[in-house]
């Protein structure tokens, strides 16, 4: 979300476990990474409101049983709502985590104030319970991040200082090796499956810019795609063929108006957009199967913004359907209270959504295309800004 919508705060020297019984069950896969952010609410304006730091939690959910999700630990991280939701991630192998900490929050007089934070957690979730193993210094803001497909890189977008940062991986031994910059802000970078290239989502440029990946090397290409507008992140479906965007539309926040995911040709030479689906007001979230049938994106829907002509109580989700390189958006389903992150579990079969207002997960299920709301609801103790699943 815009810089308004994000805060930090807390220790970071100890980590909670959250059930000593739980301990065996902490490395069952699958299992997500999910960062809650407990300073920042809404007026009814949505204006912020800012709460002094010290409560952010970043925790290790078991979803072995997707119906019925486990806390199995929670490190005392610090976290922020102030940018896309996918600010944390777990590495293909599932034995190490980052967490990128993109603003803290300072008090200034008797106000409080966001400011840029420069911090990625590496977190070993091989350790018995998962530990803090290193504090990196990034760029300014870092937000968006990825692993690349074998898990000895990751990219870290810099939305302060127009950069990537580019990180070794070597399990938890994680380093930052290089730095590339970027001709203005950027909020995610994701990986081609091949693990070749990187797509870097330029929120204020309105464009999805392409980066070459050569062993260790990552330079910018000076491919840009022209996106819709405020493209906050990027997702590459399986295969490689197509990516898609969320294009927020309203610089972080929804606006009123309808706005788009963007369909990238990856095959094409050089890769290009080749169509725009309406899908909402305000996407954040953003995720698509394993398979790479389906997609969703999430909708805002000015959930945090009482008084606004456009205010819904609940977000909900766009269904697309991927058939080839045509996307089409086959329904809505209505989820919680602004909601930010979206995960398809490994087998493709459950979609959770993170409800931020409703400190909570929508759980939908899938069966072929048809995606239904199962019902249930996966209770976090906080208001979940980020997650993403593991393998």
């Amino acid at each position: 979300m815009m810089l308004a919508r994000r805060v930090v705060g807390l220790s970071v020297a100890t980590t909670t476990l959250v059930s000593a019984s739980l301990l065996g069950s902490a490395l069952a896969k699958p299992f997500m990474i999910v960062g809650l952010d407990e300073k920042l609410l809404w007026n009814d304006d949505g204006k912020p409101i800012l709460a002094a730091p010290g409560k952010d939690q970043v925790l290790i959910v078991d979803v072995a049983d997707p119906e019925s999700p486990k806390i199995v630990a929670s490190l005392p991280l610090k976290n922020s709502v102030v940018g896309p939701p996918v600010n944390v991630a777990i590495d293909p192998s599932g034995t190490v985590a980052l967490a990128a900490d993109s603003v803290d929050v300072l008090k200034e007089g008797d106000a409080l104030k966001q400011v840029p934070d420069n911090k990625v957690y590496v977190i070993d979730l091989s350790a018995n319970p998962p530990k803090l193993a290193a504090t990196l210094t990034a760029g300014k803001q870092p937000s968006g991040l990825s692993f690349s497909p074998d898990g000895k890189m990751a990219l870290v977008a810099n939305r302060g200082d127009n950069s990537i940062s580019v990180l070794s991986v070597n399990g938890s031994d994680v380093k930052i090796t290089d730095t590339v910059a970027m001709p203005d802000s950027v909020a995610h970078a994701t990986f081609t499956p091949d693990g070749k290239r990187a797509l870097v989502a330029r929120f204020p440029a309105h464009k999805i810019s392409v980066l070459d990946v050569a062993g260790d090397k990552v330079t910018y290409s000076k491919i840009d795609l022209p996106t819709g507008q405020w493209p906050y992140n990027v997702a590459v479906a399986a295969g490689g063929k197509i990516a898609l965007t969320a294009d927020n539309g309203g610089a972080g926040s929804s606006d009123g108006s309808v706005d788009t995911t963007s369909v990238i040709d990856l095959e094409a030479n050089p890769p290009r957009i080749i169509d725009r689906v309406v899908v909402g007001d305000g996407p954040e979230g953003l995720a698509i199967s394993p398979k790479g049938d389906l997609a969703v994106s999430v909708i805002l829907r000015g959930s945090n913004m009482k008084n606004a002509f456009f205010h819904e109580k609940n977000g909900s989700v766009a269904v697309l359907k991927i058939d080839g390189k045509k996307v089409t958006k086959m329904s809505d389903i209505e989820v919680g209270g602004l909601p930010e992150a979206a995960m398809f579990t490994p087998d493709g079969k459950y979609i959770l959504i993170g409800n931020y207002l409703s400190q909570d997960f929508s759980i939908l299920k899938v069966d072929g295309t048809n995606v239904t709301d199962t019902g249930k609801r996966f209770q976090v103790p906080g208001h979940p800004a980020s997650a993403r699943m593991g393998p």
